[in-house]
């Protein structure tokens, strides 16, 4: 019987108004000076300062790195390295979403073990933990704020690298839903859809356990429930609440159990085009499951029956056609793109996204494994 790792940040702040305690709690580490890692939008919100304000009031003081991009680069994390050098950090903190959090982590794994980030590509590749990360979280989807994933996009390349290390794996993660209120609908939509991706492919991964299991169940539970609320609603505290809850159960299960093709594919969409990736995982998570459900018919009508709808008097496959359906609906209700065509994407492509998607570390743990033609016939079918 194969032994079960189950990795997790030490600390877990979840809740309204948490960020204070957080302060405390990076205080009592005994830091001194953290690099901040963000982007210009927080930058200019003011939360940014908000932070910096609370920092200095615990008496931490901070600078910082908002040039981290969407789908962040090996140049922002070169970037935020000579700031680290330049000013002494002692600890790095992150602020944001995914692509924060992802930068913190890259930067915070070389600033300990040299080299390039690209040195790290791959599962378990760097051989000292990285500098303390704190990871707060403005955003309800990557769960990036807790995992061991750092995806990060290797511009001469023009591909994702997953960089899959228990040492990338934050100190503390914060989760303050005050945080996440009047974020807009799309990226709710977005980060909400990424959620729900991580939580079904975790579920129906090869490495899935008993725990991880019990995570996703709950996280698709809650973001069938929440998730039309917290983008038509910006302000519903409580909808926001739910989802940052989710989407830290979802974490939890791929964190553990890893991913699949969506993501594996998903990343290739990103790194060649720039596109958002909680976008791209809406788009095609149901052509995947749909390609999946010749093995996973079983958990798949499980996932529906945790959506909401009824099956008790299904078959399986009638359940993972349902599963199907309710993700696309879910998709509708919240403006996703219907396809990939919308996105710019175009099928002269496809040769060259299959091949590197199944070079994807995330794919490795997927139900079904396919060949390039068969990843080729799931991006044509998501156009």
């Amino acid at each position: 019987m194969a032994t079960f790792k189950f990795y997790i940040p030490a600390v877990n702040l979840m809740g309204a108004g948490c960020l204070q305690e957080a302060a405390a709690d990076i205080q009592g580490h005994g830091f001194r000076k953290a690099l901040i890692v963000t982007d210009k939008i927080l930058n200019q919100i003011g939360v940014v300062a908000r932070l910096t304000s609370l920092l200095a009031e615990h008496g931490i003081e901070s600078a910082v790195f908002d040039d981290t991009r969407p789908n962040p680069t090996m140049s922002n994390v070169e970037s935020g390295l000579a700031m680290i050098k330049a000013h002494g950090c002692d600890c790095v903190i992150s602020l944001g979403g995914g692509s924060p959090h992802d930068c913190a982590k890259g930067i915070a794994l070389v600033a300990t073990n040299g080299g390039s980030i690209q040195d790290y590509e791959g599962v378990d590749c760097s051989a000292r933990p990285q500098l303390p990360l704190i990871a707060i979280n403005t955003t309800a989807g990557t769960a990036s704020e807790m995992t061991r994933f750092c995806i990060i996009t290797d511009e001469t390349r023009q591909v994702k690298m997953a960089i899959i290390d228990k040492h990338v794996t934050p100190l503390m993660s914060v989760n303050d839903p005050e945080l996440m209120l009047a974020k807009p609908a799309g990226l709710t939509a977005a980060t909400g859809m990424d959620a729900l991706t991580h939580a079904i492919e975790a579920y129906v991964s090869t490495a899935a356990t008993p725990v991880t299991d019990a995570s996703a169940v709950m996280a698709i539970e809650l973001i069938a429930k929440h998730l039309r609320t917290a983008v038509n609603q910006g302000d519903d505290l409580q909808a926001r609440e739910q989802m940052a809850y989710a989407q830290f159960l979802a974490g939890m299960a791929f964190n553990n159990a890893s991913l699949g093709y969506v993501h594996a594919m998903a990343h290739q969409l990103g790194g060649f085009y720039d596109l958002p990736h909680g976008v791209c995982n809406a788009v095609l998570l149901p052509h995947v499951q749909a390609y999946n459900a010749r093995v996973s018919a079983a958990r798949l009508k499980e996932v529906a029956r945790h959506m909401g709808v009824d099956v008790s008097a299904m078959s399986d496959a009638q359940g993972a056609e349902a599963a199907i359906t309710a993700i696309k609906q879910l998709a509708l209700d919240v403006k996703i793109p219907a396809g990939l065509e919308q996105l710019g994407v175009r099928a002269d492509d496809f040769d060259v996204l299959a091949s590197n998607a199944l070079k994807d570390a995330c794919g490795f743990t997927n139900p079904r494994q396919a060949s390039h033609e068969e990843i080729v016939a799931i991006f044509r079918a998501a156009m």
